[in-house]
């Protein structure tokens, strides 16, 4: 067993962030907490609220990561030199190919229904399905409805869900995800 750590100042956040990732991708959001990340960081389950308050707002850390990586991918899409009607299936097949690559984090980001975190992810997720909306009106050639821009991202989202668990990553679904991203780009057109 490795030495504790004597003070919280030798304990850095992205320490922290680091091994409740690794946990909750692992282990169920319930099964995780504070203390089995301390026993594994080797520190007193004390020194990582002198950073995080509870297990909410570390989960919440993590999960803003994930979200800022997914608009990151819109906007390369977005501000990318193709012509609009392909970075739309990009935008489309790349949504997929995020969740099929993520499937825990996208589980967490999509999918988790807990008190506990709700009301942080959910932000988190409403403004990542605005950066989603805009991108999307933003390379449809026409004025498109909230309501399709909606069912666009459900279409997506029922894609990943329907394959989440059945396969490892994106390439084992790669042809029914280039085939479904078309289709909803004909959708729209």
């Amino acid at each position: 067993m490795s030495p504790r750590k004597p003070t919280s100042q030798e304990l850095t956040r992205e320490m922290i962030i680091g091994e409740a990732r690794t946990q909750f991708i692992e282990k169920d959001f319930h099964q995780v907490s504070m203390r089995s990340i301390a026993k594994e960081l080797g520190c007193s389950h004390g020194a990582i609220y002198y950073h995080f308050k509870n297990k909410a707002e570390l989960f919440y850390a993590i999960i803003e990561e994930y979200f800022a990586e997914l608009n990151r991918f819109l906007d390369e899409t977005v501000n990318g030199t193709e012509d609009n009607q392909t970075k739309l299936y990009h935008v489309f097949l790349g949504f997929m190919e995020f969740g099929l690559n993520n499937q825990s984090q996208y589980e967490y980001m999509f999918m988790l229904r807990s008190v506990e975190v709700d009301g942080l992810s959910q932000e988190s997720a409403n403004r990542s399905y605005e950066k989603f909306a805009q991108s999307v009106q933003s390379l449809s050639s026409d004025k498109l409805s909230i309501s399709d821009i909606y069912s666009a991202f459900i279409s997506l989202h029922g894609f990943v869900s329907h394959f989440r668990g059945y396969v490892v990553s994106f390439e084992e679904a790669k042809e029914p995800a280039q085939l479904h991203a078309k289709f909803i780009v004909k959708a729209l057109s």
